[in-house]
Parts: structure tokens; C-alpha cells; sequence
């Protein structure tokens, strides 16, 4: 039997700021990844780097990524949230300065990596430090806040990147090192936050997990969800091996599958690769020109993310995902025409990949994360959120490592054509297979998946 809604006392500006601060972990996280985009036009011009290498100096931030998210789940259900989220932020500081300085692929490559493993282990704790400290009622709300993040993150990089791509052939160690600013911001940030409540209780600490859940929502609601969390917490059990046993295999499934096809849709070759694809195949043969673009672009995805965020808690999860969608293969579509007329027909081009970009904002990128930070139960959701980020950023490598040779053999028509039919079978998946998670506790939800036949 589901517990009923109970009227809480909420105090959001408490419960603002501290998401605000874990989520600025989310703008280190779409800085640091977008921020390659115009770097490489620069580094093709500085070292002459062909398809393969400049795809491996893409691919090298995206296997740190897979690696800290591999090993975040088991370190911060052992260390706890908040403190495994401060040695991220001290490793987006010393990559910031890293990747500015090196004199080749190999040098490059390291650093990369190194602020991948930052971005791997934050993308995964940030929405679940947030979705366990939010109140029900602004849970969604508060958790796409990360996402918020993360397209101010990539917004702000792209107008980085327009500002210093006057500067020369080394504009890029600029654009990287610009990056410790916010760095430093948020590992200040971070030492004013508290401990995630429901980790603390897992860990036999409720009087403060309790003062905690009071400050967010009132002494009511606090008791009413230390109940809860204490019962989801008896039933649990936090071997990993639970994750692959009924019930909860099914949660796992939707959260894996759900990550794979946020990033086969094809997200990333617009934002990793946005200026070489406007240079080459878009008509905009001007490096501060194809840079101007992914300007448009980042601001179309930072005001359709505001949109989300104002609409999630009302609307919905499916609904924004399923409307998003649809309208991401129509962009992709006409994006496909539009690379078979001659000569390349700029504005259309561009026009379509701005559909693109906000159908996205929309839908599976604030949805995914949020779906991932509310599925999985207390006692499991580190590891659980690993193995779904783990799956999520094996797929953003496996796009961004061939996304150029694909372009090469397949033409940009016949790449983007691929990535429409992945946006036609996620449309299906969600329809079908994807619960509605509005409103609903996270130990509510916890106890749906019991009630079900595996």
C-alpha cells in the first residue's frame, strides 16, 4: 500500500541552496565537456591532428568518465555523498590548469582524463545527493536544477570560446584554463552543504539526517520521512549483486536502457563537434563564425532547460520525454535533407540542429538524470546509479570515438539518418516500458518495483 502525500512545511530557499551548490558540479560537468568543441578547430590547425586523433582527444575525457562513474557509486555509499563530491571538485581544479599546458596528443590525452574522472564521479552523485535531499513536491524541480547547470556549463563554454577564438592558434589553453574559476567556486560551495539524510540514516546517524529533512521540510514531514527511509532501508539489502535479483532488476533495466539511448540519439556530435561540423559540412567555413553557431546552440538548449524545469513537476516525466523525442526526429529529418542539397544550405542547417538541440533540452536531457536520481532504492542507489551512468557514458564514447570516421564513410546525412532511427526506438521504449514517477516519495517509488512480476 502506497503512503499517502502528507502536507509539509517546505523550506525551499534551504533546499535551493544546497542543490544549488551540488549542482554547480553540473556546470563543471557541460563546461568541461563542451569546451572541446571549439578548442578543436584550434588544435587541428596548431598539430595537424587527423579524424582518429582528434576523436581520441574527444574519446579521453569520456573514459575518465567511465571510470569515475564506475567507481562512484561503491565509494560514496561507503564515504557518503558530500565528502566524495568535494575530491571532485579538487579534481576539476587540477585539470583546469593540466589541460592547458600540454605539448602533445599523449600529454593532452592524461589531462583529459584526469578531469573525465572528475565529471564521471559528479554525474553521478550531484542529481542523487539533490533527489535525496529534495522535498517530494520539488524534487523534479530541483534535480534538472543539475541539468540547469550543465547547459550553463556548455553555454558559457561555447562564449568562451567565442570571446578568446581571436587569440590564435593557442586560443585553446585558454579556453581550458578559464575553467578554475568555476572550479574553485565549487568546492567553497561545497563545504557548506550537509550530508544526504538518507545516507546518514543508512549509516546510523538519523538525529542528524532528522535536523536535516526538519531545515528542508518541518519537523512533520521530517518524522513522516525518516519512517519511511528507515522502512526502505530494512528491506533492502546493498549487496551489489541485489541489483540483478527481483525487484530490483526491472528498475535497472529502464534506468540502463533509458541512459544508452540519451546519448545514441546523437546529442553529443552537435555539442563535442558542433564547430568542425559547421566548417565542413554546414556551410560556415570561418572558425569565429562556426564558433558564432554553437553560441545559438548553447542558448537554445540553456532556455528550453529552463522550460523543463518549470514544466517537469506539472506536465510530467513521459510526457516531456515522449513530446521531446518526436520532435527531435523531426530536426533530425530535415537535418538529413538538409545536408544533401548543394551547396550546403547554412541557415536550414543550422535552423534544424536548433530544433534538435531544445527538443533534447526538453526531454531526455533533464528526464534522464532525473529518472536515474528517483528509481533506485537508499540503500543501493550509489551503485545503481554507477551501473546506469556507467552505460550512459560507454554510449556518449562509443558516438563521440566515430562520429567523424562515420561522417567520412557515410556522409553527415547518412550518420545523422542513424541517429534518427535510435530516436524512433527510444520514442517506443518510453511509451511502453517507462513509468510515471510525478510526485511520488523516492520510497514510494522503491516499493512500486516490489509489486511487480520480474
Amino acid at each position: 500500500m502506497q503512503v499517502s502525500e502528507a502536507p509539509a512545511t517546505v523550506s525551499p530557499r534551504y533546499a535551493y541552496g544546497i542543490s544549488a551548490a551540488a549542482a554547480l558540479a553540473g556546470l563543471l560537468f557541460g563546461f568541461d565537456t563542451a569546451v572541446i568543441n571549439g578548442a578543436l578547430v584550434f588544435l587541428k590547425q596548431q598539430w595537424g591532428w587527423t579524424d582518429p586523433q582528434l576523436e581520441a582527444a574527444a574519446g579521453a575525457l569520456l573514459v575518465g568518465c567511465l571510470s569515475g562513474s564506475g567507481m562512484a557509486g561503491s565509494i560514496t555509499d561507503r564515504w557518503g555523498r558530500r565528502k566524495v563530491l568535494i575530491a571532485a571538485a579538487l579534481g576539476f581544479c587540477v585539470s583546469s590548469v593540466w589541460t592547458a599546458l600540454p605539448h602533445g596528443l599523449a600529454e593532452f590525452i592524461a589531462a583529459r582524463f584526469c578531469a573525465g574522472l572528475a565529471i564521471g564521479v559528479a554525474s553521478v552523485l550531484a542529481p542523487m545527493y539533490i533527489a535525496e535531499v529534495a522535498p517530494p513536491s520539488l524534487r523534479g524541480r530541483l534535480v534538472t536544477l543539475n541539468q540547469m547547470a550543465i547547459v550553463t556549463g556548455i553555454v558559457l563554454s561555447y562564449f568562451v570560446n567565442w570571446l578568446l577564438s581571436g587569440l590564435g592558434e593557442s586560443s585553446w589553453r585558454w579556453m581550458f584554463a578559464t575553467a578554475t574559476i568555476p572550479s574553485v567556486g565549487f568546492l567553497l560551495a561545497l563545504l557548506r552543504i550537509p550530508e544526504s539524510p538518507r545516507w546518514l540514516v543508512s549509516r546510523q546517524r538519523p538525529e542528524e539526517a532528522e535536523s536535516i529533512l526538519a531545515r528542508i521540510g518541518g519537523p512533520a514531514e521530517a518524522q513522516r520521512q525518516m519512517e519511511e527511509i528507515r522502512d526502505s532501508l530494512r528491506k533492502e539489502c546493498g549487496s551489489i549483486w541485489t541489483l540483478f535479483r527481483p525487484p530490483m532488476r526491472h528498475p535497472l533495466l529502464l534506468g540502463v536502457v533509458l541512459a544508452v539511448f540519451s546519448q545514441v540519439t546523437g546529442i553529443n556530435t552537435v555539442l563535442y563537434y558542433g564547430a568542425l561540423l559547421f566548417q565542413q559540412h554546414g556551410g560556415r567555413s570561418g572558425a569565429s563564425d562556426a564558433i558564432g553557431a554553437n553560441v545559438l546552440i548553447g542558448l537554445v538548449n540553456f532556455a528550453m532547460t529552463i522550460a523543463a524545469i518549470a514544466w517537469v513537476d506539472k506536465l510530467g516525466r513521459r510526457p516531456l520525454l515522449l513530446g521531446g523525442i518526436a520532435g527531435m526526429i523531426v530536426a533530425l529529418v530535415a537535418l538529413c535533407y538538409s545536408f544533401t542539397l548543394q551547396p550546403p544550405p547554412a541557415n536550414l542547417i543550422l535552423g534544424t540542429v536548433l530544433l534538435y538541440v531544445a527538443s533534447f533540452a526538453v526531454s531526455l536531457g533533464p528526464g534522464t538524470w532525473l529518472y536515474l536520481s528517483e528509481i533506485f532504492p537508499t540503500e543501493v542507489r550509489g551503485r545503481a546509479m554507477s551501473v546506469a551512468t556507467l552505460s550512459l557514458w560507454s554510449a556518449c564514447t562509443l558516438v563521440t570515438m566515430t562520429f567523424l570516421s562515420l561522417t567520412s564513410r557515410l556522409g553527415p546525412a547518412g550518420a545523422f539518418g542513424l541517429y534518427t532511427a535510435m530516436c524512433v526506438g527510444a520514442w517506443i521504449f518510453i511509451f511502453f516500458l517507462l513509468p510515471e514517477t510525478k510526485g511520488r516519495t523516492l520510497e514510494e517509488i522503491s516499493r512500486s518495483w516490489s509489486r511487480r512480476k520480474n
